[in-house]
């Protein structure tokens, strides 16, 4: 397990308590480094969608614990926020909860003449994701390869 890897395990598991106290589910837990900084990125939701005080609360709870534990070497900052309307599916467990939503998928590769694609994310398995997408010819089912999928996320609907 890399380093990166290793601090998400650790925050999520740190993480999951104070969730579950606050009444949010954990989202996704990352470790990235844009520039010269590293960031812990928390991202918590409920059903209702989170507001800036269950982020405040979380933040606070889980700062403590991570000064008490002080298990990253690294400088970091750290941020508690939604996911947000246009959030990335990463883990199946996004994926089950968005069946039959509508998604964008972007490859890494050209398919078709295309990167980018839009449909009703219809199912999914360990290897593939298929796509109900809107064609000239009507709707059809699309079978990409999750290694050809850099990201899938929820459309943002207005």
């Amino acid at each position: 397990m890399s380093k990166k890897e290793n601090y998400e395990v650790k925050t999520e598991e740190l993480l999951k308590p104070i969730a579950d106290a606050n009444h949010v589910e954990i989202y996704d837990v990352e470790y990235v480094k844009e520039g010269s900084e590293w960031y812990l990125r928390c991202y918590i939701d409920k059903e209702e969608g989170v507001n800036i005080n269950d982020c405040e609360a979380v933040s606070r709870m889980l700062s403590d614990e991570l000064d008490r534990t002080d298990f990253i070497e690294d400088a970091y900052i750290l941020e508690v926020s939604s996911p947000g309307l246009g959030r990335a599916l990463k883990k199946d467990k996004h994926l089950k909860k968005s069946l039959l939503e509508e998604v964008e998928i972007k490859t890494y590769k050209p398919i078709g003449g295309s990167r980018e694609f839009t449909g009703i994310l219809k199912a999914f398995d360990e290897n593939t994701v298929t796509l109900g997408a809107a064609l000239k010819e009507g709707i059809e089912d699309i079978v990409f390869n999750r290694k050809d999928i850099a990201v899938i996320k929820l459309t943002l609907d207005f």
